[in-house]
């Protein structure tokens, strides 16, 4: 029997049961109900057949203008991680751990790039079940320069190389934020084997839960086939759960795991060139128009959403810092300004693609103050050593931005709303506010589990097998020295 037809003899047997049950005077109503659920069953089986033939996408739905924009983009992000991320963290640390930080940032993107086209694209976006993908595509197999990727659109598509190159980067640098949690104390090949592994068991299935389905044209004949997370309906247009929620709550269990910075609290360890820093955070805002328009997968007017929303909330989050420090110390300071930037930079993230540019202003205005309550009183009051505060801006921000995107996303607020594919061509659904901040809720939660619980889990492990933080001398030398025989500079 057909799933259709069972679908037809479940609502008769069910309709029978209630009609059997019910006094006389309801028996109208639901024998209502009872045929009219079994005519649009019927429905589904006569058309069952129309549903069932299979979509093939052909060249002529790409456009070259796509192809170029994800490639740009992809190279955007990239910049992110190196040199942007690498000189932003490594103008934070002392003179003596400048190369150190260089080296991590570095390789964990070399390292990531490579399990990424080995195993990783495989298990974030290929089907397999609700929380990971399968190894259907191990080693890229079956992917080359005629096999295509679907965007959010009916009947547009990128080659699949671009979206793998593009995702790649993101599976780059979400690593690479973790160190800046317990930058100046860690093992470097250590961190390299936690890097693999955390990818793996932590990036990978987050990553699957959140972003991967068959595409708007294969709904029809698979209607199942998505993750977990984005089958709850959880909005993330660019990685506030993927990236940021995910890689500083590992950050933060990091932090507490290896333990404090030896003198923490007692010397003093003021960043060493907050020159490179501003470099390094300026690469960061340009470099992230690739990451947050990029992720519309095509160049068109969603794309432009993106790119002024990423703009004006980044710029709303500096200013905002810097109206924080003036009222608290009576002056703003550079640091300020560009740890608010990367806020704003981080809590428009998920909303990007979503929220119109007054809305993403608020979300830029209201993040800084409640990062910097973060890194500047809960972190002094609870005494965790999250070195380049990680947690306070990468999770804290993340999580004002994933809940807050349920709220920018909004029509009623000129948000964008949220397509229905399960028509073509798609079209904006009925949008619920309270229902999507739920579930935004929700996927937050899910993500500060998993990824919090799994790093627990792996930080272990590597420790054990391996000692996760080098020796006192090592540490207290610096490990520009003492992990690479090198100096970031030569006075």
């Amino acid at each position: 029997m057909t799933t259709s037809r069972k679908i037809v003899a479940s609502a008769g047997a069910i309709g029978a049961s209630l009609l059997a049950a019910m006094p006389a005077w309801a028996n109208t109503a639901v024998a209502n109900v009872a045929e009219a659920a079994g005519n649009a069953a019927a429905a589904v089986t006569e058309a069952a057949p129309a549903a069932a033939a299979a979509f093939t996408p052909t060249a002529d739905m790409v456009n070259k203008g796509d192809t170029a924009w994800m490639l740009i983009s992809s190279a955007l992000v990239l910049m992110m991680s190196i040199p942007g991320l690498a000189l932003f963290y490594g103008g934070l640390v002392r003179t003596k751990n400048m190369l150190s930080v260089l080296m991590q940032v570095f390789m964990i993107v070399s390292i990531a790039a490579l399990v990424w086209v080995t195993w990783g694209y495989s298990l974030a976006f290929t089907s397999g079940n609700s929380f990971i993908g399968g190894l259907s595509k191990l080693f890229l197999q079956g992917v080359d320069g005629t096999t295509l990727a679907a965007t959010f659109s009916n009947g547009v598509y990128i080659p699949e190389y671009a979206f793998v190159v593009f995702q790649m980067t993101f599976a780059c640098i979400t690593p690479a934020l973790i160190i800046g949690a317990f930058a100046e104390r860690v093992k470097f090949s250590s961190l390299m084997i936690f890097t693999v592994l955390w990818l793996t068991v932590v990036y990978f299935p987050i990553a699957h839960m959140v972003w991967y389905w068959a595409g708007p044209d294969f709904l029809p004949t698979t209607p199942g086939d998505h993750g977990l997370l984005w089958g709850w309906g959880a909005l993330d247009f660019a990685g506030g759960t993927v990236v940021h929620i995910n890689a500083g709550i590992a950050g933060l269990v990091g932090c507490l795991m290896i333990g404090k910075r030896i003198g923490f609290g007692k010397e003093a360890t003021p960043p060493h060139s907050l020159t490179m820093t501003m470099i390094g955070a300026s690469l960061l805002w340009v470099g992230w128009f690739g990451f947050n328009a990029g992720s519309n997968l095509e160049a068109n007017g969603v794309t432009a959403v993106a790119f002024i929303n990423t703009f004006v909330a980044t710029a709303a989050a500096a200013v905002s810092w810097a109206i924080v420090e003036q009222i608290k110390h009576g002056r703003p300071s550079l640091l300020g300004a560009v740890s608010g930037a990367v806020a704003g930079l981080v809590a428009i993230t998920p909303a990007s693609g979503f929220a119109a540019p007054m809305a993403s202003i608020v979300l830029g205005l209201i993040v800084s103050p409640i990062c910097f309550f973060f890194v500047s009183t809960v972190k002094n009051k609870l005494g965790y050593d999250d070195t380049l505060d990680v947690f306070g801006i990468h999770c804290v921000g993340g999580i004002i931005g994933a809940i807050g995107t349920g709220i920018v996303a909004d029509p009623a607020l000129g948000g964008q709303g949220f397509f229905d594919y399960t028509v073509m061509p798609a079209v904006v659904g009925t949008y619920d506010m309270g229902a999507q901040v739920l579930t935004q809720i929700k996927a937050v939660a899910l993500t500060l589990v998993w990824s919090g619980v799994g790093s627990a889990i792996l930080y272990f492990i590597v420790d054990k097998a391996m000692g996760l933080r080098p020796s006192e001398e090592a540490e207290r030398e610096g490990l520009d020295l003492a992990s690479h025989n090198e100096r970031a500079y030569n006075y």
